[in-house]
């Protein structure tokens, strides 16, 4: 069993409520009437009744539960639960109800206050335009200083990883992230290894050198990110700064970085900076034909996800299915 099929077997065993905020949108139609057919989840679409079946004309959507968000009974405990999260920035009753009837807010604030489970946003909008209410509402996780994203990739014939399957991370979200920043990152980036695919996260935090083969300030800030993560989760498999040949290669390591806890035998790859992990998800995907699903969010506290507006129902519906499982371990 691939990856993908693990984790839809997954979300199947015990199904969430997931809210897809674009109901405007064909693909996440489509994707609503596989994920319900196939048992994936339950779907929550916002939006106007009228307007969703007439553009899902032919599709099966009924087992849907429809919400407008400006006439629904909780709208005003949105619009005040708002105003109490963002007072501090100046939030009003009348800017927090011009927001709450954006179907990305009331979703965020649907998942915040546990009216749904998790959510999959982004065929129609930018990642700023999905991120923002997020990060505003739903927030991060408790001791995780930073939002994140990795790629789950899967690489066909390969004896690195597990099995071929690795956690990519940052590979879309922080350019330059500090040494507590990247910390944060291989932190969330362990979790969602073992929430997503089941396996025993070990860390190689990247850099161009090994053990001290280089000195620059860019090595100084994985050494340290490396040092800040052990004391943040000391039970952690992690090891840095390591280059990529001896993160994976057990020979290389054996010359490189003998002793390492987890020197050729990484399956979460930490990157310096979003140039380094952008440029390696891209080369893995094209060079080794590998599946990448991504960028998926990590750090939050309740699951939220982000699609590429050029994603296919296909994608969306395997967003959903990730965003389910990410919620049965909340």
């Amino acid at each position: 069993m691939g990856v993908m099929e693990s984790i839809i077997s997954k979300a199947k065993s015990c199904k969430k409520r997931i809210v897809l905020p674009e109901s405007n949108d064909d693909r996440t139609l489509k994707a609503a009437e596989i994920v319900m057919r196939e048992g994936i989840a339950d779907i929550i679409l916002l939006g106007k009744k009228e307007e969703i079946y007439k553009n899902a004309a032919g599709l099966d959507i009924a087992a849907a539960t429809i919400i407008e968000p400006e006439g629904s009974d909780k709208f005003d405990l949105y619009v005040d639960q708002l105003v109490e999260l963002r007072k501090h920035k100046g939030m009003t009753p009348d800017k927090a109800r011009e927001l709450i009837k954006n179907p990305l807010y009331y979703g965020s604030m649907m998942v915040k206050l546990g009216d749904a489970d998790g959510m999959v946003a982004g065929a129609v909008h930018s990642t700023p335009d999905v991120w923002r209410p997020v990060l505003q509402i739903i927030k991060t996780m408790p001791g995780i200083s930073v939002a994140s994203s990795c790629f789950l990739i899967e690489v066909p014939d390969c004896p690195y990883g597990e099995n071929g399957v690795f956690i990519y991370a940052d590979c879309g979200l922080n350019p330059n992230p500090t040494a507590q920043e990247l910390a944060a990152i291989a932190v969330s980036a362990a979790r969602t290894a073992k929430v997503l695919v089941g396996m025993e996260p070990r860390i190689a935090m990247l850099s161009f050198s090994t053990k001290g083969s280089a000195e620059h300030e860019s090595v100084d800030k994985v050494r340290e990110a490396t040092r800040i993560a052990k004391e943040m989760m000391p039970d952690l498999l992690i090891d840095g700064e390591l280059q990529v040949d001896a993160a994976l290669d057990v020979e290389v390591a054996k010359k490189k970085c003998p002793g390492s806890p987890v020197g050729g035998r990484a399956n979460v790859l930490i990157f310096p900076d979003l140039n380094a992990g952008n440029i390696a998800y891209k080369l893995t995907q094209r060079l080794a034909k590998a599946m990448a699903l991504g960028p998926l969010s990590q750090g939050l506290a309740k699951p939220v996800n982000d699609l590429s507006r050029g994603c296919s129902a296909e994608d969306i519906v395997n967003v959903v299915a990730i965003t389910a499982v990410e919620a049965q371990q909340q």
